[in-house]
């Protein structure tokens, strides 16, 4: 199923951008889950903005899906054409967010900072120079 969901995940992150609804935003398919029986495909995304945004966008990716569904039924040859189901997936926005909190702990010392900037130019000239 690996290559089914590995190819379903291609048409769909190929398609969506073309989609001509203006609630859609920026949309990444970051996983697809396809039933052993073809009969449905659990498509897995992230979307870019706030809560609102996010929202429309899954709204307006549920009124497509069946654009999307005869897109996949004409670029892919299964014996069967799964049906669509979107899903929100929240380990980009966790990931960002750790990142952040991460980097807020992380203590940033300026004056050391420059002084590592400066040092490994003036010893590579030396280096080259002898």
């Amino acid at each position: 199923m690996r290559r089914v969901d590995e190819a379903v995940k291609q048409v769909l992150s190929g398609a969506i951008p073309t989609l001509k609804d203006p609630r859609i935003g920026f949309v990444t398919v970051t996983g697809v889950d396809t039933t052993t029986d073809l009969a449905q495909a659990t498509v897995w995304v992230s979307v870019l903005g706030n809560e609102k945004q996010r929202a429309a966008t899954m709204t307006a990716l549920e009124h497509a899906a069946g654009v999307l569904q005869r897109e996949l039924g004409s670029q892919l040859r299964l014996r069967r054409t799964p049906r669509v189901l979107f899903a929100y997936d929240p380990a980009v926005e966790h990931g960002v967010r750790m990142t952040k909190l991460i980097d807020e702990l992380t203590p940033v010392d300026d004056a050391s900072e420059a002084d590592d900037d400066s040092e490994p130019t003036l010893e590579h000239s030396d280096d080259h120079a002898s």
